[in-house]
């Protein structure tokens, strides 16, 4: 049998999945995959940082794989504005950023949204649009924080009350845009579609639906949000590319401006970044 530090060495090659299911071959394999050389591999570089910025910043960690653990559930940072996560079998980050961490549009404005704690959030706050007639959301995020050499996905992270209205006739604009060149536009709509409510909107408005949507423009396909594990929703906003060594700035945005409607009731948690291979 090979020296525990030779087994550490080799397994430090492979991937953390790859050290969960050694472990259970022998007591050299689990022992080698406990060891702080193997887990230093595993973690983002500025981890030091993330915890310090953590809101539970004075907890203690009895070894490395303690802390790729911690960061495999998810560490709230910057004073709960955002969310850092690794996926625990690839390793790879994804981010989150809170409703308070992105640009919303009048969102200072009591009379068009309210903040409040959303009791299934993992961010203190998040905002409910009360009424507009123009919705612009908009985040930033610097590739150098992210996995490099990986495709993400961004997504608009959203509930819809029941008392919602006016997210149904016309689809918003998404787009990614980054400094490099990177650009991804498409358009979804902002609720589900409700079969009465459409066969009630043809007989009123007849085919304005569809005239709004190609005057948005978009590819032609209905996109909505869809159903998460947590409760809420998401529509995805475009995809990007991180390469290795290099920091770009994305620029992740939902428009919707050109059917000037009146429209409220739907709830904004954040933003998320996360690798398209993952979803």
């Amino acid at each position: 049998m090979l020296p525990e530090a030779c087994v550490a060495n080799i397994i430090s090659f492979t991937s953390p999945a790859d050290i969960f299911s050694s472990s259970a071959v022998s007591p050299v394999f689990r022992l080698a995959g406990d060891s702080d050389f193997v887990w230093e591999k595993f973690l983002p570089s500025d981890y030091r940082s993330l915890i310090s910025r953590s809101t539970d910043n004075h907890r203690s960690f009895s070894s490395k794989k303690e802390i790729y653990r911690c960061l495999c559930d998810f560490l709230l940072i910057d004073n709960a504005r955002k969310m850092f996560k690794i996926n625990k079998f690839s390793g790879k980050i994804s981010y989150n950023l809170s409703a308070r961490d992105i640009s919303i549009t009048w969102s200072d404005q009591a009379s068009y949204w309210s903040w409040s704690n959303v009791s299934d959030s993992r961010f203190p706050e998040s905002a409910e649009l009360i009424t507009t007639d123009r919705l612009e959301i908009k985040g930033t995020i610097q590739t150098g924080i992210l996995s490099p050499d990986t495709r993400y996905g961004a997504y608009l992270i959203v509930k819809v009350t029941k008392h919602a209205y006016g997210l149904d006739l016309v689809p918003a604009e998404t787009s990614i845009k980054s400094k490099n060149g990177q650009i991804s536009k498409n358009t979804s709509y902002l609720c589900c579609v409700d079969e009465k409510k459409q066969q009630m909107k043809r007989l009123f408005y007849g085919n304005r639906e569809e005239q709004m949507a190609t005057a948005v423009g978009g590819d032609g396909k209905r996109r909505e949000p869809e159903g998460r594990d947590d409760g809420w929703m998401e529509i995805e906003l475009g995809e990007f590319e991180t390469r290795e060594g290099e920091d770009d700035e994305v620029t992740m945005s939902l428009t919707e401006v050109k059917g000037y409607q009146l429209k409220g009731g739907i709830v904004i948690d954040g933003l998320e970044v996360r690798p398209k291979s993952l979803n």
